[in-house]
């Protein structure tokens, strides 16, 4: 990771590619003509958030490629953030702060635990070269098959999916492409689901 941000305790990042979310300020009462900001912001919340608290091994990335001013990534530390709470309104307040900062190719702090910088898909990825990378996919292996205790970078698309183009990119860097169930689920399931095999891992549960 680049530019001094600390992730030696951040073993679970969950990154999503979001189609059309905007990238400036927006309308907290229409979340979902925001680009579906609504899903960002439940994405959001499953990463980061347990009954009562923050998981503090975990972070949430999300580039947003939507109009006015592609693209933008925010990127949310679990074990930094602050008043932050899961319901969609007081996340999208936070996102909606950041996109009032200029923004640049380095990580800019918009509020504690919260950074924005101008950085695109690839960029991303290869801020996290160092973290096993891994591409949610339907057509992919078994990821419960497939899996142990390691740091993780998880990389999947919002409802539109990820375009070719970024696709190729993120397999290119990816050390697996992976699927969590034969039926297409939405973004913030898929982080339920793989926080729940983590946890079983980690306590000696079994997943089968």
């Amino acid at each position: 990771m680049d530019e001094g941000l600390n992730f030696q305790s951040v073993k679970r990042k969950f990154f999503l590619v979001a189609n059309i979310a905007r990238t400036s300020e927006f309308s907290l009462n229409d979340l979902p003509g925001a680009g579906r900001m609504d899903i960002v912001c439940r994405f959001i919340a499953q990463s980061l958030f347990i009954s009562h608290g923050v998981r503090r091994d975990s972070a949430a990335i999300v580039t947003l490629l939507g109009e006015p001013e592609p693209p933008k990534t925010v990127l949310i530390k679990g074990d930094e953030v602050k008043y932050m709470s899961p319901d969609e309104r007081n996340i999208a307040g936070l996102l909606k702060k950041s996109l009032r900062l200029k923004v640049e190719k380095s990580w800019k702090k918009s509020s504690p635990g919260i950074y924005i910088s101008s950085k695109d898909v690839e960029e991303v990825l290869d801020c996290f070269q160092s973290s096993k990378i891994v591409y949610l996919r339907e057509d992919g292996q078994d990821l419960v098959k497939n899996i142990s205790i390691d740091d993780f970078l998880f990389v999947l698309g919002d409802h539109i999916g990820v375009p070719d183009e970024l696709e190729q990119i993120i397999i290119s860097k990816s050390d697996m492409v992976a699927s969590l169930s034969p039926i297409s689920l939405q973004a913030d399931q898929c982080i339920i689901i793989l926080h729940n095999i983590l946890d079983r891992i980690e306590r000696g549960w079994s997943c089968g």
